[in-house]
């Protein structure tokens, strides 16, 4: 197999990964595809790409980490949560190292509660606010969604664009 289908098979397998990661809260989606782009650049002999390209990408990745938080932080926000929830949402999403996949989707509703009853609110604005954790959730998966796909276009892009095509006419 020569070096150029090994780097398309590479980076394929990381990118579909990347996706379901995306979905699935039990794989690092945005960095996954970004690993993808990256083994294909590297691995590939016939393609020379400037490094800036490599660090926009990663830049991308790292913004759908960064999202992930704020889009907690908003969605305890919209629901009326305090300050004290919206932290205790953010720490929620440490329960993914305890939990695992699922600390993702819970810990954030857990940690809005708590932290909306350590602050002495009422059970029915705590468990708002855990809901707006989860509102907040759906509305990062979407937005992590939408940058790899840029992500994925635009690296479909510059591997189009590198390709020559040699017609018989």
């Amino acid at each position: 197999m020569d070096k150029g289908a090994l780097a398309t098979l590479v980076s394929f397998a990381f990118i579909v990964t990347g996706i379901a990661g995306v979905l699935l809260p039990a794989l690092p989606g945005a960095f996954m595809v970004w690993l993808g782009i990256a083994a294909f650049g590297f691995l590939n002999p016939d393609v020379n790409w400037p490094i800036s390209f490599y660090v926009v990408q990663g830049l991308l990745a790292l913004s759908t980490y960064i999202i992930d938080y704020l889009a907690t932080i908003w969605g305890v926000k919209k629901f009326k949560g305090s300050k004290a929830g919206a932290i205790g949402a953010v720490l929620g999403m440490l329960l993914v190292f305890v939990l695992g996949p699922l600390g993702i989707i819970i810990g954030p509703f857990i940690g809005a509660v708590i932290g909306e009853l350590l602050a002495g609110g009422e059970l029915r604005q705590a468990l708002t606010s855990g809901f707006g954790s989860f509102v907040g959730f759906i509305v990062a998966t979407f937005l992590r969604l939408f940058i790899c796909g840029i992500m994925i276009a635009w690296f479909l892009y510059k591997v189009i664009s590198s390709v020559s095509i040699n017609l018989p006419f």
